[in-house]
């Protein structure tokens, strides 16, 4: 027997599953943001990620998530050879504009079952929000 995974030829599944069409999708650190009353909540999907190898730290303005995970030479050890290897080992990384006034010590964050849970403070925008004035069309 034989474990191979299991493929579907189909002409439309291959095309769309392409390169072409999925290489701006990124299989590493989907991440849902969620807006709260006082504050943002990331929920980033770092599976196999040990909370020592994440780092996280602002920059400019902007909240940037490093992680790393690193392959362990068991295959010398073990008999057999991989037929596909799917799991991913390596850095990477991610950021996003939080603005200028967030400091570390004002975000939280925990991993936990392979999330990892940041939250973000509003930022205190003390500007008043214009009214957005358009441009006429003439004829």
């Amino acid at each position: 027997m034989m474990l191979i995974p299991k493929r579907n030829f189909d002409f439309f599944d291959d095309l769309f599953n392409d390169p072409f069409f999925t290489s701006h999708e990124s299989k590493l650190m989907k991440t849902d943001i969620k807006e709260h009353n006082d504050k943002y909540e990331l929920l980033v999907d770092l599976p196999g990620f040990n909370k020592e190898n994440i780092k996280i730290h602002i920059e400019d303005g902007y909240l940037i998530i490093n992680a790393k995970t690193e392959i362990k030479d068991n295959d010398k050890q073990e008999k057999g050879k991989y037929v596909r290897k799917e799991r991913y080992y390596g850095e990477c990384s991610r950021s996003f504009y939080v603005g200028s006034q967030i400091k570390e010590e004002d975000i939280k964050a925990n991993l936990k079952n392979g999330i990892l849970n940041i939250e973000i403070p509003k930022e205190n925008d003390t500007k008043q929000i214009e009214e957005k004035k358009y441009i006429e069309i003439g004829e």
